[in-house]
């Protein structure tokens, strides 16, 4: 894992951006389950998850949602960047295996308060997004 950055508020300029990529395992989903406590057979029950829409397991919305705030704690803006608000959209699945990467774009900065709104994506190898939404944050 690469050492977590700063990014000033004066240097943050609308259209910066940065990324954070992983690949989803069994392991992932298995401890965000026991953290969550969301145990939902989707995510756990391979004959439950045949039955499914998805026909497979997927990985819990939050997990690849987790890596926006990685990439919002130690990337951009990064270290001493408080989150204010997040929303999120679920459009597509995240299964075992897949690589999914998690962008933030700056959109806009408030100078009074130094509080900067990013576009947020989470999209898998393929390029599809599956998680869409947009942060606030306060950048100390």
């Amino acid at each position: 894992m690469s050492e977590a950055v700063s990014v000033a508020y004066d240097d943050i300029k609308i259209g910066d951006t940065a990324e954070i990529s992983k690949v989803v395992t069994d392991e992932d989903i298995r401890k965000f389950a026991e953290v969550s406590l969301d145990e939902n057979p989707i995510h756990l029950n391979e004959e439950f998850a045949k039955n499914s829409m998805f026909k497979q397991r997927i990985a819990h919305g939050m997990l690849s949602a987790g890596l926006i705030s990685a990439v919002i704690g130690t990337k951009l803006p990064g270290v001493n960047t408080i989150y204010m608000g997040q929303d999120l959209k679920f459009v597509a699945p995240v299964f075992i295996g897949d690589e999914v990467t998690a962008v933030v774009e700056v959109v806009d900065k408030r100078d009074d308060k130094h509080i900067v709104t990013l576009k947020t994506t989470v999209k898998n190898q393929d390029g599809k997004e599956v998680i869409t939404g947009q942060a606030v944050v306060l950048k100390k």
